[in-house]
């Protein structure tokens, strides 16, 4: 296996409980998380003391965080931005607390039907509010292209790291999120490599936005992941595998029970072993 990376991955698709997402990572041979949601609300939900606790249960389990997956600039941007800032500032506690400098975060989300243009001020001044706090604070906020917000396409997310990229804001690439937005994933790769140091892995169809296992859909994803290797890339792939609904389950199953839905760790599995199986062929 390519021997640079390291795998993480949301282990809230696992299970809302914290022992049962660790037990299955160390199953799984992984030593990392990064932590939505645990013990049945989102990590930045916990108060200090809790994210103290969740803390020294992963440090006796051997597991670290790669990245706090915040929901930070998941709002409105028409909604009030101070009691998110407020949020953010939390946000920023539970990261020091988990020993973490990374803090997944989005754009904000776009009044539908209408032109992102007239808005672009003001995510550039609320992501700046962000990144000075973020500067300020020494962690590293890594902005993730999610349908709908603001940097859902390419070219926005390019806008974004051309106003803002440094030690304390780069990109996530998720391969799912472009294809739902119908982005070509080899140009927004190529538009936006020398800002990624953090890589989503899900997969998706370009007919009608499904999620699938990495390598069954139309993200390109072992061609952009040779790409990364041969650029040097040694950070994070970060599991997120949606596919609990994933349709082609029951036809890998033996009894093709078409009723069957797969559990959280069975999606999980199924979503390492594909990556893995792409890791292996471009070693």
């Amino acid at each position: 296996m390519w021997d640079k990376i390291k795998l993480s991955g949301f282990a809230d698709e696992i299970d809302t409980n914290l022992d049962i997402q660790m037990k299955v990572l160390k199953k799984l041979g992984m030593s990392y998380v990064e932590m939505r949601g645990v013990d049945g609300k989102g990590l930045v939900e916990h108060t200090i003391n809790e994210a103290k606790e969740i803390k020294a249960r992963l440090t006796d389990n051997g597991i670290s965080l790669s990245s706090v997956g915040s929901p930070i600039g998941k709002i409105k941007i028409t909604d009030e931005f101070a009691p998110h800032m407020e949020l953010f500032k939390h946000t920023v506690e539970i990261a020091h607390v988990m020993d973490t400098p990374n803090i997944r975060m989005f754009s904000f989300f776009m009044p539908e039907n209408e032109s992102y243009a007239p808005y672009k001020n003001q995510v550039m001044d609320q992501l700046g509010q962000f990144v000075d706090y973020a500067k300020a604070n020494k962690v590293l906020l890594l902005h993730e292209n999610e349908k709908d917000i603001y940097g859902d396409m390419a070219d926005r997310c390019l806008e974004i790291m051309k106003e803002f990229y440094g030690d304390h804001f780069q990109a996530v690439f998720d391969f799912a999120n472009f294809v739902q937005c119908k982005q070509d994933t080899l140009e927004a790769y190529d538009m936006l490599k020398p800002y990624i140091s953090y890589v989503h892995i899900k997969d998706a169809l370009w007919s009608d936005a499904s999620v699938v296992p990495a390598g069954m859909g139309d993200g390109n994803v072992e061609k952009i992941l040779r790409k990364l290797k041969d650029s040097g890339y040694q950070g994070f792939l970060s599991l997120e595998p949606h596919l609990s609904d994933f349709a082609g389950f029951s036809a890998l199953e033996k009894n093709g029970d078409q009723k069957k839905k797969m559990s959280g760790e069975e999606a999980f599995t199924m979503a390492h072993e594909a990556l893995v199986k792409i890791l292996n062929t471009i070693s």
